[in-house]
């Protein structure tokens, strides 16, 4: 049986954003009074935070490159103009997360009880306002940094300006460093709590966010991209030393995700678990159980509508290690002719991630069945490649608001990618350092190991620069091991990448021949009721942004392009005038 950590009481919830305006203790009420006493309210107090950690979506990559979706993204097509005055709904400009973890570390001294018991949940809780500082860090850039729970009286500190991003970085950096002194090692946390590895991880992933920021942005300020690099490598290495984890071929417990012999589904059954407690991949679970805390992500997994892209399929590499422009295992003329074909030959994850014949699409009596063609419709996916990662073959888990199996918030994949992705920015990337992180990702699907000088791919996407073979090899592994699990977006802005949109093929779904026409009934493309299609480069390809050209000049990057930070919300800037707008905003 999962121990499950839930949120906090509604009492408490409700109590920690409210303040005093009468020195009479209410009977049946929380109060600073009534509550700082045990280690044990500390614990119940953190519990709450643990729902601003990551859930199951199956939309966390849905503005990038990676995905098409049923309605154009504005941002990505430049007509974004953020929040209006009469609006406040940029969730991530909000502060209710970090005055919880204020409000507690102004107040957690009262508590008796030993210095480790107390500051594990200290840890916890500086954790979680790392966690939200460096979403809006990500997000905005500067951004005021405050250690108290503000009240109303504070109006020095509720109308400052905007702190450094480099700033607060250190800040962030303090917390999770005083995490990992006082979280507990791996295996001696109760179960689904942070320990410091789960720490270790979000600061090597901070790491190298802001080291490549600094590096493709081509600034310094506090830290120097070099510095950041080392140690996102160093910390990540930490990690993997421990020995605690390993790059698991997924299994089941029953037979419901059972795979055909000839295709194995090693990969994508990770993430269709029911316990991920004791999986030796899982970091930090979100943890699911029957009959009390479900999720909907095996419905939504197949009918979001939502497709992954040309251009994200043609990233597979072939079984041969090499890309499809200069491998012999693909033809560019007939291998994508039907998505069959196109799948044949390729780094077995492709077909783990995309419906098709060959993967069970539900079990039913103990019967696998199959679709005879992949979805092209609006509820179902507008590419014709649906995204069935995180879809179990089991119905149970597709009833609404049924599932259960677990979530990774941390997963040790990423460890492995990060120190790859730091290792070869620093220009330090050896054989050794691939095999220990790259080439075990690629053993689970038994893919060729990636070596340090790689076939160079002479098609390759275009970041707006020049990289080595072997980084641009590590990026293509990160996008395609990572897919849907929320990266893409952010690592296309560290990187200053933001060319990449300005490929058609990251708009466009399957290609459409007369053989495809075959498959799906009549009438499936073009003409007046059935789904979009547009021709380029002398081939057919859905294409559900009607609307929109291939070039329109809303999917063009510039160097210096706004689009690299959000803006603050205009509201907040009419409320407080030390708030300044964010270049290109204004």
């Amino acid at each position: 049986m999962k121990i499950k950590y839930f949120t906090l009481i509604a009492g408490l919830a409700g109590w920690m954003f409210s303040c005093d305006v009468t020195d009479i203790a209410p009977k049946y009420a929380l109060t600073d009074a009534s509550y700082w006493h045990n280690v044990s309210d500390l614990e119940i107090y953190a519990n709450d935070l643990y729902t601003t950690l990551s859930e199951p979506s199956a939309e966390l990559d849905n503005v990038s490159d990676n995905f098409v979706t049923t309605n154009y993204s504005s941002f990505l097509f430049d007509e974004y103009i953020g929040p209006s005055l009469a609006s406040s709904d940029d969730s991530y400009w909000k502060w209710e997360t970090i005055r919880a973890c204020n409000f507690f570390l102004n107040r957690y001294q009262a508590v008796v009880g030993s210095e480790s018991e107390i500051n594990q949940y200290v840890g916890e809780i500086r954790f979680f306002r790392a966690h939200d500082y460096f979403t809006k860090i990500k997000r905005y850039g500067d951004v005021p940094w405050y250690e108290k729970d503000l009240q109303t009286t504070d109006t020095e500190e509720l109308y400052k300006a905007r702190d450094s991003r480099g700033y607060v970085l250190g800040k962030i950096i303090e917390d999770l460093e005083y995490a990992i002194t006082w979280l507990p090692e791996y295996g001696k946390q109760s179960m689904g709590r942070l320990t410091k590895d789960a720490a270790r991880t979000l600061l090597a992933r901070i790491y190298l966010n802001e080291g490549t920021h600094r590096k493709y942005h081509n600034y310094s300020d506090e830290y120097t991209a070099e510095d950041l690099l080392r140690k996102a490598a160093s910390t990540a290495k930490e990690i993997m030393d421990t020995g605690n984890y390993e790059i698991v071929k997924g299994s089941d417990a029953g037979a419901s995700q059972d795979p055909l012999p000839e295709y194995p589904l090693y990969y994508c059954n990770q993430f269709v678990q029911e316990d991920l407690t004791s999986n030796k991949e899982c970091i930090l679970p979100r943890i699911y159980e029957q009959g009390l805390v479900y999720h909907r992500l095996g419905r939504s997994a197949s009918e979001s509508g939502n497709g992954l892209s040309k251009d994200f399929v043609e990233s597979f590499l072939c079984l041969d290690g090499t890309p499809i422009s200069v491998s012999n295992l693909y033809d560019e003329a007939t291998s994508d002719e039907t998505w069959e074909k196109e799948y044949r030959n390729r780094d077995p994850r492709l077909y783990q991630i995309i419906d098709n014949k060959s993967r069970p699409y539900k079990v039913v009596n103990g019967e696998r069945q199959f679709n005879p063609y992949t979805n092209v419709d609006a509820s179902g996916s507008v590419t014709g490649y649906p995204a069935v990662k995180f879809k179990s073959a089991d119905p149970a888990q597709e009833e609404a608001n049924q599932s259960t199996y677990d979530w990774f918030i941390f997963r040790y994949a990423e460890v492995l990618l990060i120190y790859a992705e730091a290792k070869a920015e620093l220009g330090e990337c050896t054989q050794a350092v691939l095999d220990e992180s790259i080439n075990l990702l690629r053993d689970r699907v038994d893919m060729v190991h990636l070596t340090v000088n790689p076939v160079e791919d002479p098609n390759p996407v275009n970041y707006g620069y020049t990289i080595s073979s072997l980084l641009y090899e590590i990026r293509r592994e990160r996008r395609i091991e990572l897919i849907a699990e929320g990266f893409r977006f952010d690592d296309i802005i560290r990187w200053k990448a933001g060319k990449l949109f300005e490929n058609p093929k990251t708009m466009m779904g399957l290609r459409v021949t007369d053989e495809v026409r075959s498959i799906y009934p009549e009438n499936t493309f073009g003409g007046t009721d059935g789904r979009p299609t547009i021709v380029y480069n002398g081939k057919e390809y859905l294409y559900p942004y009607v609307s929109k050209s291939l070039t329109d000049a809303g999917r063009q990057w510039s160097s210096d392009d706004k689009r690299y930070l959000y803006p603050i919300p205009t509201n907040e800037l009419t409320l407080n005038p030390k708030l300044e707008q964010n270049d290109g905003w204004k």
